[in-house]
């Protein structure tokens, strides 16, 4: 587990693109035997970026429900500096009792450890594994791991500053399939009538706009093609 876990830190001192932001997030995930990794980061703009599991069917859902204005973790997360257990956050409320049911119909564990950073000028990180278990079996993993895992967040959170600070990172290199379907959301087509101007199902679309959403660090699809629009990735 160290050896593994010094060659995750090794990848992420390295990394240089949204790609491998994305890539360490899976890493964390198989090395620590959890559902999710997700890495959140508002910089000091106020822009938004994410690597992480959880499906873009959920993240869709979170915003679209407009649960960053109730959700426990980031309020109970955004004014304090040590890690918060899920399970010690207040979901008392009726609103955050019906987010965390939703969540877990979108695929997410019932456990959470999230881990909160503060950097200049406004700039606010959330490291988070999620996962599936038992209560005293959560806390055991924590106990072993937490260290690690605080470890991993600042590691996270260097880089994602550092991405800040630089001129630019690399830009994410999206296959001709992936900038194809992003291009065609981008001209406004639904995913029915992009499937069917690439000649492919709306089940392969769904595909190659995933890897791209993953490769852009973005939120959702709508953040996927304003990122690739920004970064003239694409363009119409």
């Amino acid at each position: 587990m160290k050896a593994r876990l010094e060659a995750l830190l090794s990848f992420l001192k390295d990394a240089d693109s949204l790609e491998a932001f994305q890539a360490a997030t899976e890493q964390v995930c198989d090395i620590y035997g959890v559902l999710h990794c997700v890495y959140h980061w508002v910089n000091s703009d106020g822009e938004r970026f994410g690597a992480g599991t959880y499906s873009s069917v959920w993240v869709d859902r979170y915003l679209e429900m407009d649960y960053l204005r109730m959700d426990p973790v980031i309020f109970g997360c955004f004014q304090r500096f040590t890690p918060a257990n899920w399970k010690d956050l207040d979901w008392t409320t009726k609103a955050a009792r019906a987010m965390l049911d939703d969540a877990l119909k979108h695929g997410l564990g019932n456990q959470g450890y999230s881990i909160p950073l503060h950097g200049p000028q406004g700039q606010f990180a959330l490291f988070t594994l999620n996962h599936q278990a038992e209560d005293d079996d959560w806390a055991a993993f924590i106990d072993i791991n937490g260290r690690d895992l605080i470890v991993l967040a600042h590691e996270f959170n260097r880089r994602a500053l550092e991405f800040e600070g630089a001129e630019g990172i690399a830009s994410p290199s999206l296959s001709p399939r992936e900038l194809a379907a992003i291009r065609c959301l981008a001209r406004g087509l639904s995913r029915a009538q992009a499937a069917a101007e690439l000649g492919i199902s709306e089940h392969t679309l769904r595909v190659y706009i995933e890897s791209a959403r993953h490769k852009l660090g973005a939120l959702n699809t709508t953040h996927a093609v304003a990122r690739a629009l920004s970064t003239g990735i694409i363009i119409v």
